[in-house]
């Protein structure tokens, strides 16, 4: 296992980490309600998939 000969510095640290960013998720549309969705996944607000309606999507907290 490699060990690190010298203490890494704080400002080298901090620039290493600033690299790591997230990106926003991406959003399409339901095709039924026309509500904000997550790509492969059920409707929150309708639970709607694939043309199909699964009940166990169907959320109160999502529902706008």
């Amino acid at each position: 296992m490699a060990v690190p000969k010298r203490k890494m510095s704080r400002s080298n640290t901090r620039a290493r980490r600033s690299q790591w960013k997230t990106t926003a998720t991406t959003l399409s549309t339901c095709p039924q309600c026309k509500s904000d969705m997550r790509p492969h996944q059920a409707c929150p607000t309708c639970g709607a998939y694939a043309g199909r309606r699964y009940a166990e999507a169907m959320r109160t907290e999502h529902a706008v």
